[in-house]
């Protein structure tokens, strides 16, 4: 009995069903924390709503505008444009922030 168990359980494993924290969706986490506390005075960072300043497009409609693989190097070197008007704030990531925020921008994107 002890056996079966066991084989079940290592075969839910094997197939990720048990697995709670996948890496992908931690990454996408991080990034989503990145994108609050830096974007979201000005975007909505979610799948849903406004951005605060309509100017500032929506995160989940960026790909629509830019390749997101694009926006690599302008997070590393610092993004600098503006929003109607306002200036968007100067921001340079870490190569793991960008990569974060990069898969977070990708699961929220309206095909």
């Amino acid at each position: 009995m002890v056996r079966i168990f066991v084989a079940i359980a290592a075969i839910l494993v094997a197939s990720g069903a048990l697995a709670l924290d996948k890496p992908q969706d931690k990454q996408i986490e991080r990034g989503r924390a990145i994108a609050k506390a830096n974007c979201s005075r000005c975007h909505a960072i979610g799948a849903r709503g406004k951005s605060p300043n309509p100017a500032s497009p929506p995160f989940r409609a960026l790909a629509k505008k830019y390749p997101l693989d694009n926006l690599e190097e302008a997070l590393a070197e610092g993004i600098v444009v503006g929003h109607g008007g306002l200036d968007m704030p100067r921001f340079e990531f870490s190569p793991g922030q960008i990569e974060a925020l990069l898969a977070y921008l990708s699961s929220i994107q309206h095909k």
